[in-house]
């Protein structure tokens, strides 16, 4: 406890006084100077980088009593050095209250700077490239306010609203206090890259959604419409799930499956939080849900996000190491998981529409999924074109692949991201028009727990098994 306290002593001296780090550590009385100059010359070498992420996470504003040149210390030791393993004293409960934040604002200035090692962040330095431009994504949620209200809310607060964009240019170019409306999705306003507002009021009451634009996506071309019925395969954390609900306005129902117990009683107070009523959880593997059930009898429209490699979200680094470089045999893996999923939600018979999305950038995740289903399902199910103006189409691995998508900072201005559209060649008749289209009453978002049942490849992990999804 007393090295972090001396270290930062020490910082203090060094950037105050420009003085030499080892003279002063020498000068110092503390016994085992060697870990001393170690520490301090370690967090003086990413003293940037630390300043970035401590101001991004907010820990100063949360911690008012912990000193700058302390708290640099004891991030470094967190994000950087030994983690507290076996010590940290006093120090180490005040940084686990804040070590997911920490660590996801270290994995954010990573995807900014396109590395995937600490040591690349000090190669960068400050250097702007084409992912630190990314701006914060906000989308409104229509089920408890309205995009005029909270653009109304942000100019009193002094926030400048420049109105709709016309141009990725323009997104980029957000400086300050600015805000522009997405031209693209309609309730999702952007701020400039960096932008905090987990603090906002709006956020905690559940009237704003932190998501990135290209996780906005399946949602919404999806598009149910007011009293459809609607599987989410692979719910967790929720984001997603909240978008279907104020697409379908809390009309109709969306059926939520994850495996994970914890994952699904977060996810449950985020609905909560967002205002959601038309959503029934269930601690349940998908694969293991019977598309013959008459409750999935009226199901026209699946959101399938599956288990996935991560390596469009080098953020997932830190939780996965390796996620931003998965193996041949992990890939191998994940993919036949993902074949199997989606193979299993074109099976429900009343389907119309199905989104199917990862953060992979790998072409075994995504096109090669795709095409693997279609060919299983020749005459029956066709990708369909969509977003034709979208700059980054999918690769062209087999006919009609340029109707995917992907997303890339470079491309896109967003996270990496993969989205297919597949639609039925014919809609089915074994659902009367009128039934399908009728709404019901809406149940709670409380989780129902159903026996669990594995039903992945060995090595692949469910969707629900990961953490950091988007």
């Amino acid at each position: 406890m007393a090295l972090y306290a001396t270290a930062a002593s020490v910082l203090a001296g060094v950037e105050s006084r420009r003085g030499s780090i080892k003279g002063l550590v020498y000068a110092s009385s503390f016994q085992n100077v060697k870990q001393l100059y170690a520490l301090v010359c370690e967090t003086q070498r990413y003293s940037a980088v630390l300043d970035a992420v401590i101001a991004s996470a907010g820990l100063l504003r949360a911690e008012k009593k912990l000193r700058p040149h302390l708290a640099k210390v004891l991030v470094y030791e967190l994000l950087l050095g030994k983690g507290f393993r076996g010590g940290g004293g006093r120090w180490k409960p005040l940084l686990d209250r804040h070590q997911a934040r920490l660590k996801a604002e270290l994995a954010r200035l990573k995807v900014q700077r396109r590395v995937s090692r600490n040591e690349d962040l000090l190669q960068v330095g400050s250097r702007p490239g084409t992912a630190s431009q990314v701006p914060r994504f906000v989308r409104v949620n229509t089920l408890k306010t309205s995009l005029v209200d909270a653009v109304d809310y942000f100019k009193r607060q002094g926030f400048s609203y420049q109105g709709r964009a016309s141009s990725l240019e323009d997104a980029r170019a957000l400086r300050g206090r600015c805000f522009l409306l997405d031209p693209l999705l309609p309730e999702l306003l952007v701020f400039p890259a960096q932008t905090d507002l987990h603090d906002h009021p709006l956020y905690r009451a559940g009237h704003l959604i932190l998501q990135d634009k290209a996780s906005c996506l399946p949602a919404a071309l999806l598009a149910p419409p007011p009293g459809a019925h609607v599987i989410d395969a692979c719910a967790a954390p929720g984001n997603k799930t909240s978008h279907l609900a104020a697409l379908l306005q809390n009309q109709g129902k969306i059926f939520a499956f994850d495996l994970d117990a914890g994952r699904l009683a977060s996810m449950a107070t985020l609905l909560a939080r967002a205002g959601v009523s038309c959503c029934e959880l269930a601690e349940e593997d998908f694969l293991a849900v019977s598309p013959s059930d008459q409750r999935y009898r009226r199901v026209q429209y699946i959101l399938l996000d599956p288990s996935c490699s991560g390596s469009g979200m080098p953020a997932r680094q830190l939780e996965e190491p390796g996620a931003g470089t998965p193996s041949k045999a992990r890939l191998q893996a994940l993919a036949g998981f993902q074949q199997r999923a989606l193979r299993h939600a074109l099976t429900f018979p009343s389907l119309q529409r199905l989104v199917y999305s990862t953060c992979s950038l790998c072409q075994e995740e995504n096109e090669d999924v795709v095409r693997d289903a279609l060919q299983q399902n020749p005459g029956t199910f066709r990708l369909a074109p969509v977003l034709p103006s979208w700059p980054h189409r999918g690769l062209g691995t087999f006919p009609g692949a340029e109707y995917c998508l992907r997303a890339s900072p470079e491309t896109t201005l967003t996270g990496g991201f993969f989205v297919a559209v597949l639609e039925r060649v014919e809609v089915p008749s074994s659902v009367p028009q009128a039934e399908a289209a009728a709404p019901e009453p809406t149940p709670s978002a409380a989780p129902r727990r159903k026996r669990r049942r594995q039903a992945v490849a060995p090595g692949a992990q469910p969707r629900t098994q990961q953490k950091g999804k988007r």
